[in-house]
């Protein structure tokens, strides 16, 4: 706001100087002091970036290097893609940097799949929020499912049936309810990922899921769903597509 008398540490935090090291940043504005100040959940992803970097390069400050790495990868999904060794490409990240990067992205993976078991699975949206963290970081077509008992409840985390493109051979059914017969569960969720961004079920996806249902029914075993997990936002406005709720497959 124009005649604002915020102090300096109430100043939302920006800065123009390329070559301005960041002890020469006013103390309130440097990476450690506004996580101090504000907390973790409060502060830009580059100031989280910046604290795990620690330095930067003679002329390029830690908060200069946190950006330019957003910048090229675009998002921390992509960035979590990565390998150690790729990190280590860009300017500025040596093999530790690079190491503790890399570990904090997956550490991060690892919080958000250790909280789905015995979550509560109703609709499509709570599958997204079962594996969207997991499958934007998959740069290849991942194939789950999700063993739910009577009450919806995951028994366990989604199980991963194939990895690589979705055809039948990948996806036979005694291989897709194994798992579901050994651990008696009474409902199944199928799932996959387009790593492509886009959720549009293919004529395959289409085709494999009701031989799947079809196969479910002779065992007794309830084919709640298929949801195509993406990045875009589809037609319907989400980012993925529920083949139960866009009518592709009679699923009863």
């Amino acid at each position: 706001m124009y005649g604002s008398t915020m102090n300096e540490s109430e100043r939302p935090f920006k800065y123009d100087a390329k070559s301005m090291r960041v002890q020469e940043l006013p103390r309130a504005q440097q990476p450690r002091e506004l996580v101090e100040s504000q907390g973790p959940e409060n502060v830009q992803d580059e100031v989280l970036l910046a604290v795990l970097l620690r330095t930067g390069l003679p002329n390029r400050n830690v908060l200069d290097l946190a950006r330019d790495l957003l910048c090229h990868y675009g998002s921390l999904t992509e960035m979590a893609k990565a390998s150690v060794d790729e990190l280590t490409r860009h300017p500025g990240l040596g093999q530790v940097k690079a190491q503790i990067l890399k570990c904090s992205l997956e550490l991060a993976r690892r919080l958000a799949k250790e909280t789905v078991n015995r979550v509560t699975v109703r609709n499509p949206e709570e599958v997204v929020r079962v594996l969207g963290a997991e499958a934007r970081c998959l740069d290849v077509e991942h194939f789950w499912i999700l063993l739910l008992d009577q009450k919806y409840r995951l028994i366990r985390p989604p199980h991963v049936v194939s990895k690589g493109i979705l055809d039948a051979s990948l996806v036979h059914p005694r291989e897709v309810f194994k798992e579901a017969v050994r651990t008696g569960c009474a409902a199944v969720i199928l799932a996959h990922n387009h790593p492509s961004g886009d959720s549009t079920p293919s004529a395959e996806d289409i085709r494999i899921t009701r031989k799947l249902v079809d196969a479910g029914r002779l065992m007794e075993m309830d084919v709640l769903d298929h949801v195509v997990l993406g990045q875009q936002i589809s037609s319907a406005g989400k980012p993925y597509t529920s083949l139960r709720e866009s009518n592709l497959v009679e699923f009863e």
